[in-house]
């Protein structure tokens, strides 16, 4: 565990190393690393946190159906020590670009094997999988946009990956695969 959480740090300073530097002078929007303790695996996400600015977001700036680089700058980032398992689909160990394919009344969440560079290149061939996000409306409006990596229930373990942007947010459960 500790030596592919060793690799998946060194991979994402590779990535940061290798952006020109005025792409990483020139950010527009800060960066933020999320991280969270999920039944013995710490999973991290890396990414750019954009405003809204008075925009319209969900249809217009970010369009459905399309995919979209889940935040600003740099690819978004998610690291894992363990395999993750999002409903019946399981992502192995390790580190991927995350994308993602919003949609009016749901959305896909992307895992690619290719990582590092800026935006996000789709090429689903080296998709490692989609998965299936709910949607929802939130109360009050989120002028930045976040990411979160929230525990999930006692009963039920695993965690909950949050994306929360303008009035909308995209969620998507999944449980760490224990070693059998």
């Amino acid at each position: 565990m500790i030596r592919i959480f060793a690799i998946a740090v060194l991979a994402a300073a590779g990535v940061a190393l290798t952006l020109p530097v005025g792409a990483q002078q020139g950010r527009a929007s800060p960066h933020e690393t999320v991280s969270q303790q999920i039944d013995g695996n710490r999973v991290t996400i890396i990414y750019g946190r954009p405003l809204a600015k008075n925009r319209k977001i969900w249809g217009t700036l970010v369009p459905y159906d399309q995919p979209w680089r889940t935040g600003a700058d740099e690819a978004t980032t998610l690291i894992t020590q363990m395999p993750l398992k999002f409903g019946e689909t399981t992502i192995p160990a390790g580190v991927y670009t995350l994308y993602t394919v919003p949609g009016e009344k749901g959305g896909k969440l992307a895992f690619g094997k290719n990582i590092g560079g800026w935006g996000v290149g789709v090429d689903t061939k080296n998709d490692q999988a989609r998965v299936d996000m709910k949607r929802d409306s939130v109360e009050k409006p989120v002028d930045q946009f976040t990411i979160a990596i929230d525990r999930g229930a006692k009963d039920v373990g695993g965690g909950v990956i949050k994306m929360t942007w303008e009035t909308t947010q995209y969620s998507v459960p999944f449980t760490v695969e224990k070693k059998k």
